[in-house]
């Protein structure tokens, strides 16, 4: 590609991100407008933009986040989620702080287990059913609980994309990330708790009314359908055991949740057109559009010469590679989304590995994996779960801006990066 190519594909990237910033029109628009520019322009092309493994639309995203989509639409029609919604308020007394840390330690260990997309899909639901119950608003509660998931997720090699990205390409297995990054990621998940604490503190309004309500409710009387609830779990018990198997039965985290969802539409009452209904369509249009757009910064040359300018920096300095990487990781990792941005610096990283050698080596790759899992928190589309928690909000009438999530993600990832940037040169350098 040509100078005049890359100068044209930052224009149009830049373009479109301020009008997502300045919401004067809407984030989908934008991102489809932007994506059509990529194209008009030449920075990527039809067989690149839909077909390209590494420019193109991660189409294992889309049909993930379809497929898991459909399923918690059927599981929303039998009540589940007013039950756990009634649950977790009777358990947490219906104080709204302990309402926060309870969601906020539910979504961080659930993210661990599944992928933090999957998890933000199903909490979701049961947040806005709690805020609704307690006359409470659903933004912070939602924000923190975005939070929560790209924090837990970094604990695990299936917790956030990026992270299975960096085990293919290092070598690195499930217990190799527990061991390195399951404790920072506990320690953070407490951080989060407290900055929320201070954050969102007057949203801790406590209604004694409304709390003595609730704690009159029968959480069982909010099951409409225990047959299809019944079902519904059964599938997404597969489900989930079809992605913690991954490493085995060697499925795509899409492919089984297609799976799922078109067993439980062929094993239910439910109507297809109803379950197709459920599915946030915006959402996935706008992913489509961020990953052209940043399909052009591939094509273009952009993102690697990002990417090598890093690694000149770098050298031979270990400790300051690592936390130069993981300041630069966490920076970019807020204006494109990760998964795209993993994927170029990957082999940049592994480069960096080789020519440094040694038995700090692998901390170019922790540093890799904390700088792209924690700075998706820093804005609205930093990272997947973040679009689709904004999409959920707004589908339901609870619309979170752009700027208003951004201003505590912000927060949050520079106090995470910050005290990662010190995990890092203890457990690595001081300590070893």
């Amino acid at each position: 590609m040509s100078d005049w190519h890359s100068w044209a594909a930052i224009a149009v990237f830049v373009g479109t991100y301020a009008l997502i910033i300045s919401e004067k029109i809407h984030r989908v628009a934008a991102a489809l407008g932007g994506a059509g520019l990529m194209l008009a322009v030449g920075a990527t092309d039809d067989v690149s933009a839909f077909y390209s493994e590494d420019s193109g639309i991660d189409w294992n995203v889309i049909f993930l986040l379809a497929g898991m989509m459909m399923i918690v639409g059927v599981l929303k029609k039998t009540g589940l989620f007013e039950y756990l919604a009634i649950w977790a308020v009777k358990k947490a007394r219906a104080r709204p702080f302990r309402v926060m840390v309870m969601l906020i330690v539910i979504t961080a260990m659930t993210s661990a287990l599944l992928d933090n997309v999957t998890t933000v899909l199903l909490i979701a639901p049961v947040t806005l059913l709690v805020c609704e119950r307690l006359a409470l608003p659903a933004a912070p509660f939602l924000i923190a609980e975005v939070l929560a998931s790209n924090i837990g997720g970094t604990a695990t090699l299936v917790g956030d994309p990026p992270n299975i990205i960096i085990a293919s390409r290092a070598g690195l297995t499930f217990n190799d990330f527990l061991v390195h990054l399951a404790p920072l990621s506990a320690v953070l998940t407490l951080v989060l708790v407290l900055l929320c604490r201070l954050m969102f503190r007057k949203t801790f309004v406590y209604d004694e009314d409304r709390a003595a309500e609730i704690m009159e409710l029968e959480e069982k009387e909010a099951i409409k359908n225990p047959r299809l609830l019944i079902q519904g779990l059964v599938v997404l018990a597969l489900v989930i055991a079809g992605f913690v198997l991954h490493p085995v039965l060697h499925y795509e985290p899409s492919i089984v949740a297609l799976l799922g969802a078109g067993l439980l539409i062929a094993v239910s009452t439910v109507e297809t057109g109803e379950v197709l209904a459920e599915v946030e369509w915006p959402t996935l249009a706008f992913f489509a559009g961020l990953f052209i757009m940043i399909g052009g910064l591939i094509d273009t040359g952009v993102i690697k010469q990002v990417s090598d300018a890093l690694a000149g920096a770098v050298g031979d300095n270990a400790m300051g590679g690592s936390l130069l990487l993981l300041g630069a990781s966490g920076v970019l990792s807020g204006v494109v989304d990760n998964i795209p941005y993993v994927a170029t610096m990957a082999p940049v990283t592994s480069d960096l590995v080789h020519s440094l050698g040694g038995g700090s080596d692998h901390v170019m790759w922790w540093a890799l994996a904390l700088g792209a899992d924690l700075g998706g928190n820093a804005t609205a589309i930093g990272a997947s779960a973040n679009v689709v928690v904004l999409g959920i909000a707004e589908r339901n009438r609870r619309p979170i801006s752009f700027w208003q999530f951004t201003k505590y993600g912000l927060i949050v990832t520079t106090a995470t990066l910050a005290i990662s940037a010190v995990y890092i040169w203890l457990r690595y350098f001081a300590l070893a």
